[in-house]
């Protein structure tokens, strides 16, 4: 499960890319994924929106089982 989440995340780099940021994967724990931002992403006011509507909705659509996306520091 957790090559599936992390070739999810590789479908959205190019997106957080092109405005200037990134997102890594950090850990999976349970059904929760935890991933970081970076680059123009961390501190972005719009960034937990980008977890939920573009991180989190990818990673939900290739990998059912995961309930949750969190982003850590």
């Amino acid at each position: 499960m957790e090559q599936r989440v992390k070739d999810a995340i590789e479908k959205v780099r190019p997106l957080l890319q092109r405005d200037g940021g990134d997102v890594e994967f950090a850990a999976l724990e349970g059904k929760t994924v935890k991933v970081r931002l970076k680059g123009a992403c961390c501190g972005c006011p719009m960034s937990q929106m980008t977890i939920k509507s573009v991180v989190e909705e990818t990673i939900k659509r290739e990998v059912p089982e995961i309930e949750k996306v969190e982003n850590v520091m």
